[in-house]
């Protein structure tokens, strides 16, 4: 998912956005969303990518897709094979949208939570997620707000994978301590980053990527 750039030409919204899955059970599967608050399903190349990088630790792993909006991240993940995945939007009609796309590719391994990322991570867990994707609105410091409290409260522990994409002219975020950059590309304006967890601190301690 992207909520990257404004229209800012007045032109009139289509009612649905449509995208089409590239890889695993279902690729070629194409499904629509509300086109609702720009929101871009992440490129092709770059999901390409994304995978061919996670594709060894994907079948069985447990994903957590953030600001999921077309959720085309966590249905690559499904289509993979990964065990599961929960997606988290705060939109009402995109989350509507993402339960019935599951329902019609025929699987229960998705999750779909209507919430604020922001408060769904302050909670803490003791099942730390695999795969974690993390492809935030631009320009709001969503990265800088929201690692420290995958960090802090569980979500994230040594083995996991930490994807993010954020804008090319930005810098990493500062990571907590046995997080280490592990991959990184730039496609057009985004920089995407895969990101390893090797240790945990509690996220009280972090370094400048």
């Amino acid at each position: 998912m992207a909520r990257k750039r404004s229209r800012g030409n007045g032109s009139r919204r289509p009612e649905q956005g449509e995208l089409r899955l590239i890889g695993g059970d279902w690729r070629r599967r194409v499904l629509t969303f509300p086109a609702v608050d720009d929101v871009r399903p992440t490129p092709a190349r770059v999901r390409e990518t994304l995978f061919n990088w996670v594709m060894p630790m994907l079948p069985g792993a447990r994903c957590l897709d953030l600001f999921a909006g077309s959720g085309v991240l966590g249905l690559e993940a499904l289509s993979r094979e990964a065990a599961s995945v929960t997606f988290v939007d705060q939109s009402r009609p995109l989350c509507r949208a993402l339960s019935d796309n599951l329902q019609t590719l025929g699987t229960d391994r998705g999750e779909v939570v209507q919430a604020d990322v922001r408060r769904f991570l302050a909670q803490a867990t003791t099942r730390a997620m695999d795969l974690i994707m993390l492809d935030p609105p631009f320009r709001q410091d969503w990265p800088e707000q929201l690692i420290p409290l995958l960090a802090q409260n569980g979500w994230a522990a040594p083995g996991t994978l930490v994807y993010l994409e954020r804008e090319k002219e930005q810098s990493l975020p500062a990571l907590p301590v046995g997080w280490t950059p592990h991959r990184e590309k730039t496609a057009g304006q985004v920089r995407y980053v895969l990101i390893r967890v090797e240790c945990r601190d509690g996220g009280n301690q972090a370094r400048s990527a």
